[in-house]
């Protein structure tokens, strides 16, 4: 992993593809690993000590967990993702997000989640999936999906046109695959958090996508001293990584 990290003007405005219709892209950030160090090292006006001494420092504070130093750094994305993912990203009540929610734009007929692959049941955890559905049955709930969301959408834009309020009339679209579009913003110690739960190998897929995003094409470029203490100190107890993943 290189020490040098990506310059905010290279990053700010990148968007990532996430799932089928999704993706997410950096609005704006503030901080790097250096204001981490120079934010524990407040009492001494926060003066770089050198590379090694500083990288040393930060390494420290991340293996002690002494994480007030890593708020000092912020990220603000815009993320566009279905519900089913939503549901659970919402739980981390350190993020600050503001949602389209179809009350003032209408929905597109795009707007739905078709997953690639039907995941099945895990019968030794409740919460969990494990194994795919192959062959006829896949496709042929894929093509009753399709069909329910253009329905669904047809009744939506049939409220519309009568006149209906876009806030009413969005109950007819199928609620747990339409796609929001959310800014979201949080600091550099709540989005570890987030990684280290929503990275593991047993979150759910649809959101492990989005974590798997934010730390590859954001996260890691941009803090690259955290996301190495990050990696040596906290990532093994995420379990087995999926090397696609890495």
């Amino acid at each position: 992993m290189s020490d040098t990290p990506t310059p905010r003007e290279a990053l700010l405005g990148r968007r990532v593809d996430v799932l089928d219709k999704g993706w997410i892209e950096l609005q704006d950030m503030m901080g790097d690993d250096l204001a981490i160090v120079n934010a524990a090292r407040v009492s001494f006006l926060g003066e770089s000590k050198g590379p090694e001494r500083d990288k040393k420092l930060l390494f420290y504070l991340l293996r002690h967990r002494h994480t007030t130093p890593f708020e000092q750094v912020e990220f603000r994305f815009r993320v566009r993702a279905p519900l089913v993912t939503w549901w659970q990203w919402v739980r981390h009540r350190t993020w600050n997000m503001n949602a389209q929610s179809g009350r003032y734009t209408p929905f597109l007929e795009n707007d739905f989640y078709v997953p690639a692959v039907w995941r099945q049941q895990a019968q030794d955890n409740k919460q969990a999936s494990a194994g795919e559905l192959s062959g006829p049955d896949a496709d042929a709930l894929t093509e009753k999906l399709l069909a329910h969301y253009q329905q669904g959408f047809a009744l939506y834009q049939e409220a519309l046109d009568a006149g209906v309020a876009r806030e009413l009339a969005r109950v007819f679209l199928p609620g747990f695959a339409v796609y929001y579009t959310w800014v979201a913003k949080v600091d550099a110690h709540n989005l570890m958090h987030f990684l280290r739960l929503r990275m593991a190998p047993d979150a759910q897929y649809e959101i492990r996508e989005y974590a798997w995003a934010i730390y590859r094409h954001f996260f890691r470029p941009a803090l690259p001293w955290t996301a190495e203490a990050f990696e040596k100190y906290i990532m093994p107890t995420l379990g087995p990584i999926d090397p696609a993943n890495g």
